[in-house]
Order: C-alpha cells, then sequence, then structure tokens
C-alpha cells in the first residue's frame, strides 16, 4: 500500500494560483495522479506524471493553466493551478496506480484523503 497525504488546499480567487501537494510514501508505484470531486459529481482525472520518466498526461480543461512536477528528494508532488476558473473547485484527491500510466480511475488503487479547493470570484 502506498501511504498519500494531501497538502495545500484553501481559498483562491479567480484568476489567482494554488499549489497542492501530495507526499508518497509506502510501495512502490507506477503513476501518481490528481483527482477532483465536485458536489454531486463524479471523481474526474486532472492530471498525471509517471513516475520512471516524469511523464505527464492533462486533462483538457486543465492544459495550460496546471502542471503536474515532482521533487524526488521529498517524495512529493505538486500540482501548480494558475489561472484558476469558478469551474476548478473540488475537492482534489491524489492516487496511485501501482502498474498502469492512465487517466482512467479504475487503474488507482491507493487514495489521500483529499483537499479542498474553493474559488472565490
Amino acid at each position: 500500500q502506498v501511504q498519500l497525504v494531501e497538502s495545500g488546499g484553501g481559498s483562491v480567487q479567480a484568476g489567482g494560483s494554488l499549489r497542492l501537494s501530495c507526499a508518497a510514501s509506502g510501495r512502490t508505484f507506477s503513476t501518481l495522479g490528481w483527482f477532483r470531486q465536485a458536489p454531486g459529481k463524479e471523481r474526474d482525472f486532472v492530471a498525471a506524471l509517471k513516475w520512471t520518466d516524469s511523464s505527464t498526461l492533462y486533462e483538457d480543461s486543465v492544459k495550460g493553466r496546471f502542471t503536474i512536477a515532482r521533487d524526488n528528494a521529498k517524495n512529493t508532488v505538486y500540482l501548480q493551478m494558475n489561472s484558476v476558473k469558478p469551474e476548478d473547485p473540488a475537492v482534489y484527491y491524489c492516487a496511485t496506480s501501482r502498474f498502469y500510466y492512465s487517466a482512467s480511475r479504475s487503474f488507482y488503487d491507493s487514495w489521500g484523503q483529499g483537499t479542498q479547493v474553493t474559488v472565490s470570484s
């Protein structure tokens, strides 16, 4: 099992920036991804980073605004959120996939507790 701890959530003005962190420990994994879930909606893919070569995937609506990156020394992955929009508020979760590099939620088997992001206009 992988232990994941998210932090960095909070309130941000529309157009502003926020950086989320996900500290990982435990078993090795292939990919670390970020997902988000707004009230009454499904948990959707946001971005993913492949651990072996740092390849990245992004959901279309966040391309050019969000960046997923890693800090090897801290075993931490960040989600830099820029140009935040009113449709971005949600609980953001990080998750790991043991074997797959994918945007599909079904391939992720360890999840953090989530961190709330709210957007004020």
